[in-house]
């Protein structure tokens, strides 16, 4: 017998659908905890990606930072805006070709890690598989690393 697991919808808020598989709990550190209904499911079976990773928040309408850090951890993410039961916006996050002051170099003796006016800045080399480059030492930043430094 196949069992479905259904989830309320939501009034008002935003939905992350298509993370990549085991990025819930990155974006709701990204997004902090709201005082209000949160709904996650994790590695949920997708046809496009094989598995995914889905969040609901009620009452929440995320910020530019926050579309920045979701689309550096899961560039095919898409935003859905809710209200009144309705999507009444669907988009795709979109990753710059450069990214500043959204994550910090794993290198701890890069400049941006010392100097306080240094901004942490990296080139994007590659959308998928993610690969961003620090401006500064040149370390290369591969995807899965990416939560690590946020």
């Amino acid at each position: 017998m196949d069992k479905e697991l259904k989830v309320k919808k939501i009034r008002d808020g935003t939905v992350i659908d298509h993370l990549n598989a085991g990025t819930a709990l990155t974006v709701l550190k990204i997004i902090g905890l709201p005082k209000t209904t949160i709904a996650i499911a994790m590695n949920v079976p997708s046809k496009k990606k094989g598995k995914k990773d889905v969040v609901k928040v009620e009452n929440k309408f995320l910020d530019i930072e926050e579309l920045n850090k979701i689309a550096v951890i899961s560039p095919n993410a898409t935003i859905n805006i809710i209200k009144n039961y309705e999507v009444i916006e669907k988009r795709k996050v979109s990753l710059p070709d450069r990214i500043s002051q959204i994550i910090k170099c794993a290198n701890p003796t890069c400049i941006s890690n010392i100097d306080e006016d240094a901004i942490p800045e990296f080139k994007v080399e590659s959308r998928d598989p993610l690969k961003l480059r620090c401006i500064y030492c040149e370390r290369i930043l591969y995807g899965e690393d990416v939560k690590d430094v946020l």
